[in-house]
């Protein structure tokens, strides 16, 4: 408990990741006045000679005044992010994917509860908090009524929406986020470099397929007998979720399958509007972020319309503008982070660390595995410190990106390794932002519980998540198979 109470104190006391990104800035700004004056310079793999540019110098400055609002537009995460979460955003607002996920879970056998509960959890990463507004409660209440502890509900959907978090079968929002670090990254070593938003999908799927596994035997083996020998209270369900209307469900969802059938036959007929390759991959998979707009965004309206929350086109607007004011923080998030990447970028100091980090990890003649390995390890630990996913990899993406392209191992493979990484200690760190959900459903049923009562509860999911996770990666590259669409294990210089 010192540890977890070092941890939350230490996380505490760390600024928005905002201002972390301000003052990142302003160190780059003053490392690169330092390294420019002492006409530190590097030969790169072309043999061209990399020099850090003065940002503090009068070009540097007016550098910084005259691209500010560019950096910020051009930011290749802003833009993506929002089109996506429009429409996914939208239809968890109206109602639609809160209803789909209740109507899915309240018709689930008693003897498939568990790892149909836990692929519900990481399926719900696709309906934003959805999962931990709706599965959490509802998943206590069900194995409470099949006479098992409540506990062991909560700890099984806790597990699959927050320790599975970046695992999936769909493309959620994630994606296109994590893509465009990535390509940021890749860029400070290759300029033409694009990442594409499908780039982890294969890994993704099988992924969600070994946790859903995994945790169905860490569940029954491990946490359920433990969760036995805790005392419940009494308590009354008052689950507020209100019943939705049948009709309303199965017309909207009867609309979604519509549409992923009318884009399956767009991809595979020839002249239709996706069929065939685009300018750097396939044309579905460039344009996989409208698509997932267009894809929650009409069974979401559907649903809205039939239900009657929306009544006319000023509810859809009101409701796609409380969309957007959600993301309020990210867009901050996008402005801080855009001009610490530019900075990084233009000042030299990424190219240059790129190249002598590369350097320095071809000098230890260290397997790749063994580097991956140690990355993730890292990222699970920040983890503990740190609980935004974008603001840790907006800083991560710039430096290990380039970094580990340096020894052959393409972006796509160190985005998915950063995936497991920051997904697994979720369920364990006071920072995550969603654990007050969770102490306020385990204090329904356990009278003097707290944070050691869910940490020891959750433990065994983070320790099996990472090793299973981190193996099937391995085998994964040891197997040579592709990540996903465009989703290479390589990078060759």
């Amino acid at each position: 408990m010192k540890l977890l109470s070092l941890i939350e104190k230490t996380g505490n006391k760390l600024p928005d990741p905002s201002i972390l990104f301000f003052m990142g800035t302003l160190l780059i700004f003053a490392l690169s006045m330092i390294i420019s004056k002492l006409n530190f310079s590097i030969t790169d793999h072309n043999n061209n000679l990399v020099i850090v540019k003065n940002l503090l110098s009068s070009d540097g400055v007016w550098w910084l005044l005259s691209s500010m609002v560019n950096n910020f537009i051009l930011f290749p995460p802003l833009g993506i992010v929002l089109v996506g979460m429009l429409g996914i955003g939208f239809a968890e607002k109206t109602g639609f994917l809160p209803a789909l996920l209740h109507f899915v879970i309240t018709r689930i056998r008693k003897n498939l509860l568990t790892p149909i509960t836990m692929l519900l959890g990481i399926l719900s990463s696709i309906a934003l908090d959805a999962g931990y507004v709706v599965l959490i409660p509802i998943a206590a209440a069900l194995y409470s009524s099949a006479g098992r502890s409540p506990l062991l509900g909560i700890a099984v959907s806790f597990a699959g929406v927050s320790a599975g978090f970046s695992a999936n079968i769909f493309i959620t929002a994630l994606d296109p986020l994590l893509a465009g670090f990535t390509q940021i990254g890749a860029r400070i070593i290759d300029p033409h470099y694009v990442v594409a938003v499908t780039s982890n999908w294969w890994f993704m799927i099988a992924s969600t397929i070994t946790l859903t596994l995994i945790g169905w035997y860490v569940t029954e083996r491990i946490v359920e007998p433990s969760v036995k020998k805790i005392a419940i209270k009494k308590y009354e369900n008052t689950n507020s979720f209100m019943q939705r209307e049948n009709s309303a469900l199965f017309y909207s969802s009867l609309s979604l399958v519509t549409l992923l059938i009318i884009f399956y036959l767009f991809t595979v007929y020839e002249n239709a509007p996706l069929y065939g390759n685009g300018e750097h991959f396939q044309r579905w998979v460039e344009v996989t972020v409208p698509l997932l707009f267009i894809i929650f965004f009409i069974p979401g309206l559907l649903y809205g319309i039939l239900n009657q929350k929306i009544n006319n086109n000023h509810d859809i607007a009101k409701i796609l503008g409380q969309v957007l004011s959600k993301l309020g923080p990210y867009i901050v998030l996008a402005f801080f982070a855009a001009q610490f990447i530019a900075a990084f970028n233009y000042s030299g100091l990424g190219h240059v660390l790129a190249i002598a980090g590369g350097g320095f990890l071809k000098g230890l003649e260290i397997e790749n595995s063994l580097l991956l390995s140690c990355f993730i390890l890292m990222a699970v630990f920040i983890n503990l410190f740190i609980g935004s996913s974008s603001a840790k990899y907006a800083f991560f993406a710039p430096v290990f990106v380039p970094m580990l392209m340096q020894i052959g191992i393409s972006p796509e493979l160190t985005q998915a390794s950063y995936r497991i990484g920051d997904s697994v200690s979720n369920v364990i760190t006071p920072m995550n932002p969603y654990m007050i959900i969770i102490l306020m459903e385990v204090k329904k049923y356990v009278r003097g519980s707290g944070l050691g009562t869910v940490i020891a509860m959750m433990l065994p999911y983070t320790i099996s998540f990472l090793i299973t996770w981190l193996l099937l990666l391995l085998f994964w590259i040891e197997m040579s198979w592709p990540l996903g669409p465009s989703g290479t294990l390589v990078y060759q210089l």
